[in-house]
């Protein structure tokens, strides 16, 4: 027994010892990819000396030579991207090229095919003609600066650069200007969400009994009514009335088309000087993405001839695209232009190799593009065209539910421009000096269209960038529908012109923002869109720029980090007005006690969406159970895509606008329910959801345990045991319809996490530019080894910012490195 037992306790200290060899081989090897940002290099494609001064935080300042050309400060900025952010660059890249299941394998073959058949590498291929000759040589130097990092990898064996290189193996070719051109346009996928609305419009369209609720649950926003729109079954008969009803969005691993509700969003405002306590103006941002680790946000500074820029990059894309220079600010947020319409096409019965016209059949323009797969044999497909755009297959986005026989779909979308000129406006829009320039230079945008908030030393504007699609009055859907794309009238008429694009400059009141609300109220086709991102935080947005006479940098940051929702105020009042306070109070223990409890502590909430009260998770659940009774019954799986609460919709049902109460009933069930009734069931689903999560006691919920940022790496946040390094969760405060925005995932089992927020926020000073401020939500690398993989993480969750300075010296003071790179001589 005993010698058993010594062997026993032989092969338990053998096993513990291989895993500790084992971990530190792991840790040794994935170590050797952590940057020394303390080094003097030579490196080929300089023509000056370059020093990158990485501050405290890590943000990289980067100055060229006294006297030299910009171009060494663009190849510093591209050495400073790929030591940081290798692996998020090359994964981003071979999603803009369609080659993720070469190293994937078959789970990302549906985003590949997609990817291909927008072409979109090919269309920045071409683009590269059409940038402007400032730009071309940046992206050149930029291309250049990346290389010059991958030869320093390779020749001094590097851990491959980043330590996911070890478990997939990733051939890195060299940086193209293309390649920025291609993440640009991916950018712009990402932030575009007409495709999805239209889907889904059709969709219900065709699934809801009485045509006449669509009006509810896709309400348009306040504002002028919109001329009725044809049923969608109307314009295609042949289509099966309830086919709509089928499966959800997919969730596909690095998906470049958000699910609805989950493209671009963000806020932005400025005060002009009269409204700035210093005399200066204001200008505040903050662009809300998807959550991943690391962020899409990399900080830096570039000191350029034309003076410093300090702001937020995207690795890959040589440009600061929302920044300061000393002289003038700009911020972006998601417009919600129409920049994307979905069109029918007939096939010829006698030739499916042609489509119809308005001068008749034609030939779709074809081409084969071979993907290859890991471990599995290549899929090749058959790339086809027609004048409207690509054609999209069924298989994606349950576009075959929608799709008549006989027919194919494509795209319209403005971002498949082959000249498009976007990189070359960003990066000239960081040499402007003032407003007038910066809105001249807003022409050159065609993808994706933002909305750019300016503000220079003495003035503010607000324009919106990026192409307008061209449409024809008569459009049958005013391009709020799959349309018939052989019909003249439905069909684009080019890029309206820039001057249409909405314009506000010094306004009389001296503040403008915004949140992704409704700009203006135009009649189509001049109308831009009728999908807007916000029709709630605006309200609470001008109730805080309005409460004040002056503003200063802090009461832009409160503003910033506001989280009273305005939403669950005006709901609340709505949904439990024949609730509150009725009937004696009721045994402990029991289903109307709780009801009890939740409906007293709701009474005397102001709306705040803290993370450490219970009140919002209360409320929230409340109202998602809510929405699910209500639309249940007549949409049926159809439920499962309206994965957030439409506050439009609930006001509709419950202040019986246009007949809206009739979602209260329940078709199926004999006794006609009341919308008391269903707002009294639908809260006993609530508390009965959160006790079996939470536990009984409502008083000590806490919303931030609901409510946690899930920031998790996008190929291996779901590896067991590697998560718990690589993601970076925390409880946040905030929710859907806050200003500090914190959309939630709508998804079970976790429905309130918060998977889409602000990933950067900045205030800017112009009365004291450099007491200016930034923070990200992650950190600025990649490398989940470094410390500064999520050293900003906690402060962004506390609302805290890093300073935002171009003062070298101070810069200098507190550097975690400077690395000086040297040309070959």
């Amino acid at each position: 027994m005993q010698l058993l037992f010594r062997w026993l306790l032989r092969f338990a200290a053998g096993l513990i010892l291989l895993s500790v060899l084992g971990l530190g081989l792991i840790y040794f090897l994935a170590a050797q990819s952590l940057p020394d940002y303390d080094k003097e290099i030579a490196l080929p494609g300089l023509l000056a000396p370059v020093e990158i001064v990485r501050d405290n935080a890590n943000v990289p300042h980067i100055f060229g030579s006294y006297g030299a050309s910009d171009e060494d400060v663009y190849f510093g900025l591209g050495y400073a991207h790929a030591q940081d952010r290798l692996w998020q660059m090359t994964v981003l890249r071979r999603t803009a090229k369609g080659r993720l299941s070469e190293i994937f394998g078959s789970r990302t073959v549906p985003v590949d095919t997609l990817v291909r058949r927008l072409d979109i590498y090919r269309l920045a291929q071409q683009s590269v003609s059409a940038q402007t000759p400032e730009a071309m040589t940046a992206l050149q130097a930029y291309s250049a600066g990346v290389n010059a990092r991958l030869q320093e990898i390779n020749d001094d064996a590097l851990g491959r650069g980043a330590p996911e290189m070890f478990l997939f193996n990733v051939p890195m070719a060299p940086w193209q200007p293309a390649d920025s051109i291609a993440l640009m346009k991916l950018m712009a996928l990402k932030l575009s969400g007409h495709m999805q609305e239209e889907i889904l419009r059709a969709r219900v369209s065709l699934a809801l009994p009485d045509p006449e609720r669509l009006r509810d649950i896709l309400p348009d926003a306040p504002g002028k009514g919109i001329a009725a729109l044809p049923e969608y079954a109307a314009l295609f008969p042949s289509l099966n009335r309830h086919a709509a009803a089928t499966a959800p969005f997919p969730d596909l691993p690095l998906m470049p088309v958000a699910p609805r509700g989950q493209a671009g969003a963000s806020n932005a405002w400025a005060a002009a000087p009269n409204r700035s306590a210093a005399g200066g103006t204001l200008l505040a941002n903050d662009p809300h993405l998807e959550l991943t680790a690391p962020g899409i946000w990399y900080l830096a500074r570039l000191e350029l001839g034309t003076g410093g820029i300090i702001g937020a990059t995207i690795p890959g894309i040589p440009a600061v695209l929302t920044g300061r220079s000393d002289l003038m600010g700009w911020g972006v947020t998601s417009s919600y232009m129409d920049d994307q319409d979905l069109f029918i096409e007939q096939l010829n019965p006698e030739n499916p190799e042609e489509y119809l016209t308005p001068n008749g059949y034609k030939r779709f323009e074809t081409r084969p593009s071979i993907i290859n797969i890991k471990d599995e044999t290549p899929v090749t497909l058959t790339l086809r065209w027609t004048d409207n755009g690509p054609v999209l297959p069924r298989s994606l986005f349950n576009l075959g539910s929608i799709t008549p026989p006989g027919h194919v779909i494509s795209l319209g979308w403005t971002g498949l421009s082959p000249q498009d000129t976007s990189v070359s406006a960003a990066l000239a829009l960081m040499r402007a000096n003032s407003v007038e320039e910066a809105i001249e230079i807003g022409e050159g945008f065609i993808a994706p269209s933002q909305n750019i908030t300016l503000a220079d030393r003495n003035s503010i504007a607000l324009k919106t960038v990026g192409a307008i699609p061209a449409r024809d009055a008569r459009h049958q859907s005013q391009g709020r529908l799959p349309s018939q794309g052989w019909r003249a009238e439905n069909r684009w008429l080019g890029r309206a012109p820039y001057a249409a694009n909405p314009e506000f400059v010094e306004p009389v009141g001296g503040i403008l923002g915004n949140t992704n609300n409704k700009l203006l109220d135009r009649p189509f086709p001049n109308h831009v869109s009728f999908e807007w991102g916000d029709t709630q935080r605006i309200n609470r947005w001008q109730r805080l720029m309005q409460d004040r006479q002056v503003h200063t940098r802090d009461s832009f940051i409160e503003a910033q980090l506001d989280t009273v929702s305005y939403t669950a105020r005006t709901l609340l009042p709505l949904i439990g007005a024949d609730l509150w306070f009725t009937g004696e109070a009721a045994a402990e223990g029991t289903r109307e006690r709780q009801r009890q409890i939740a409906l007293s502590l709701l009474s005397e909430w102001n709306g705040e969406m803290n993370e450490h009260l219970p009140e919002p998770l209360i409320y929230a659940a409340w109202v998602r159970a809510l929405q699910k009774r209500l639309i249940t019954d007549d949409l049926g799986p159809l439920e499962a895509e309206f994965k957030h609460v439409d506050p439009l919709f609930l006001e509709r049902v419950y202040r019986n606008v246009q007949g809206a109460a009739e979602w209260c009933d329940v078709r199926q069930s004999a006794p006609r329910e009341t919308c008391t009734d269903i707002a009294r069931l639908a809260l006993d689903d609530a508390l009965i959801w959160i006790e079996e999560t939470y536990g009984t006691a409502l008083e000590s919920l806490r919303w931030g345990d609901a409510h946690q940022a899930t920031q998790n790496h996008e190929v291996l946040g779901e590896v067991p045991f590697l998560r718990v390094f690589l993601n970076i969760t925390q409880s946040t405060s905030g929710g859907d319809n806050t200003l500090q925005r914190g959309r939630t995932s709508g998804e079970a089992p976790t429905p309130f996490h918060n998977v889409h927020a602000a990933g950067y926020r900045g205030v800017y000073d112009f009365a004291d530019p450099d007491s200016s401020v930034f923070i990200l939500s992650t950190g600025q690398s990649g490398h989940f080894l470094s410390r500064h993989y999520d050293d900003m993480s906690q402060l962004w969750r506390r609302g805290e910012y890093i300073p935002m300075s171009l003062d070298e010296d101070l810069a200098r003071a507190a550097a975690v490195g400077i690395t000086r790179l040297l040309p070959v001589n």
